[in-house]
């Protein structure tokens, strides 16, 4: 009996290797590629398949058409393999999907009306953000980090809680333990 195939198996994703496309910087700056049978895409940007378990693997590329929808051009499988200047490219393509503040230390946390109000040295600067106390508004991060979802959506990344100090851990754990 023939077994039935799994929906990912019967998808087929365009390999992008760096012989066969080429990645540059167009008008405005945006990322552009050509592939090899002379298709260029303007405007393409870059999403993470698995941006915290594999964050260099499986970067899928899009572009919109000109019926404004997306569209994929493929997927890059390993980023590392490509040219120092493509793959800077594609890191700062993916830098403009992938917005967040990385908290660096903890001042303060509290808890009112079921919203967390928290005040955080961030890799950009001191901020001030509210949270719903909930768990599916914390995802987690590696093995050891949390990602944080404010009010806005905007993501605060704790990359490692035992990096902090022992009170900002034991503050964090106060109201974050799942």
């Amino acid at each position: 009996m023939e077994e039935k195939k799994s929906r990912l198996e019967e998808i087929e994703v365009r390999a992008l290797k760096p012989e066969e496309v080429k990645i540059f910087r167009g008008a405005f700056n945006l990322m552009h590629v050509m592939i090899a049978n002379g298709i260029l895409y303007r405007g393409v940007y870059a999403i993470r398949a698995f941006p915290i378990r594999y964050p260099d693997k499986y970067i899928f590329l899009f572009y919109y058409d000109e019926n404004d929808r997306v569209q994929e051009i493929g997927m890059i499988e390993d980023l590392n393999i490509f040219p120092e200047e493509t793959r800077q490219i594609i890191l700062d393509a993916m830098r403009k999907q992938y917005f967040a503040y990385t908290i660096e230390s903890i001042y303060s946390i509290k808890l009112e009306f079921g919203v967390l109000h928290f005040e955080v040295e961030t890799d950009k600067g001191q901020k001030t953000f509210y949270m719903r106390w909930a768990s599916h508004r914390t995802l987690d991060f590696g093995e050891r980090g949390k990602i944080l979802l404010d009010i806005f959506d905007d993501r605060y990344i704790l990359p490692n809680i035992e990096k902090l100090t022992k009170t900002e851990q034991d503050l964090f754990t106060r109201y974050i333990y799942w």
